[in-house]
């Protein structure tokens, strides 16, 4: 029997969990009932278990019966805070939270790889590391899933890691889709407070009003981008939010915007942040207003090792056929915190198709309407597992 022909055995029961994750979305490091029902899911396989210390991680070694290589697969276990409107019956029963970006999937979908290879472990030249991470959505899980200890949780290095990630739009069910090099964008967080003296509306010269400054930061970072980076090497800012006021006839203390500011390149990822805040500065300088300004890197660019990218286009071909796989032209802006784990072990990431109606009028991952066909899991796990008994191989030599 093949790997994939065994997890079509398994889609009754991959399917059950997900959806049943998926009606207990939590948010954040701390998913204490996610993590118990992940534990019962694995209980009976031959795993070594053990779990985070400051955050509910999982991480299971499995032991091959040959000597070799480690070879790590990763799932993201934590929901959105978004409140669900798929109309799915297994919908989240949580206001304020859901699994809109698919992370039940890739849950469920690692739960099978960990069976798939259990049922193997005796031809295994090596080990596996199985990462079930909380965290992924800005708390960083992976960073400290890392400072535990997960790439040596078998004793020595991991060799190789890989992941996927379930898309709700863009591409097509089934589709596998990859590049090599940067995948993913880095990101960062810039908090901005102009600091003036309130008012009234009617006599603005009498205060110091700090809204005009705040509005003119905004476009002003836009201008930063075409005028101080190369259009070849991109940066994208988004202003996400701004406050300020309380009524149209009050000129308030202060204004407070936040944005997101993505990057590609290392190079341009260590500038854009000081540049971002030195514009601030000056703007607010030259209105005569106060400012705080902070900026926090928060993850940096996914990048595909381009040996385990054709690696993986190679296995997926050879496994699902030519057809089931697409290589992206360009990366995307999204961040993702495995790239912390490829910035340290030869890896890639990969995307898989789940949408369940037309890929270009779907709601998309992070959407409220965000739906997600779970047909496609058995293929999701069949592949992480293939891509740990190919490499193990590789690795013995």
């Amino acid at each position: 029997m093949t790997l994939r022909s065994d997890a079509a055995a398994l889609l009754d029961d991959l399917v059950a969990l997900r959806r049943d994750l998926h009606r207990i979305p939590e948010i954040g490091l701390h998913l204490p009932r996610t993590q118990e029902r992940v534990l019962a899911a694995l209980d009976g396989l031959p795993l070594e278990v053990s779990l985070g210390k400051n955050l509910s991680s999982i991480t299971g070694v499995l032991r091959g019966g040959k000597p070799g290589g480690t070879v790590l697969l990763r799932s993201d276990m934590d929901a959105l805070p978004v409140t669900e409107a798929s109309g799915e019956e297994f919908s989240s029963t949580l206001d304020g939270a859901m699994h809109a970006c698919g992370h039940d999937l890739h849950t469920a979908g690692l739960v099978g790889a960990a069976r798939l290879l259990a049922a193997r472990k005796d031809e295994l030249p090596g080990d596996v590391v199985f990462m079930f991470q909380p965290g992924e959505e800005g708390w960083d899980g992976a960073g400290h899933m890392i400072d535990e200890g997960v790439l040596t949780a078998s004793g020595r290095h991991v060799d190789a890691a890989y992941g996927l990630h379930v898309s709700a739009a863009s591409y097509a069910k089934g589709q596998f889709v990859a590049r090599p090099g940067t995948l993913m964008a880095a990101s960062g967080a810039l908090e901005v407070r102009v600091r003036g003296d309130g008012g009234h509306g009617s006599s603005p010269h009498d205060a110091r009003d700090p809204i005009p400054a705040a509005c003119e930061m905004v476009t002003a970072l836009q201008t930063m981008v075409t005028r101080t980076f190369d259009v070849f090497d991109p940066v994208v800012i988004t202003v996400g939010s701004f406050h300020a006021g309380t009524r149209r006839n009050i000129i308030p203390d202060d204004a407070v915007f936040e944005a997101t500011l993505r990057s590609f390149s290392p190079e341009v990822a260590a500038r854009v942040g000081e540049r971002a805040v030195r514009v601030c500065e000056g703007i607010a300088q030259a209105h005569g207003l106060d400012v705080d300004v902070t900026y926090e890197p928060e993850y940096p660019a996914t990048v595909n090792d381009a040996a385990a990218y054709d690696f993986v286009a190679a296995t997926i071909r050879d496994v699902f056929g030519d057809e089931r796989f697409t290589e992206m032209a360009d990366p995307i802006t999204g961040s993702e915190d495995f790239s912390r784990v490829l910035e340290r072990v030869p890896g890639a990431y990969l995307f898989l198709g789940a949408c369940p109606a037309d890929p270009e009028s779907a709601p998309d991952n992070h959407s409220p309407r965000a739906r997600f066909d779970d047909s496609v899991l058995g293929d999701g796990a069949a592949l992480l597992a293939e891509l740990a008994v190919r490499r193990l191989a590789d690795l013995a030599g």
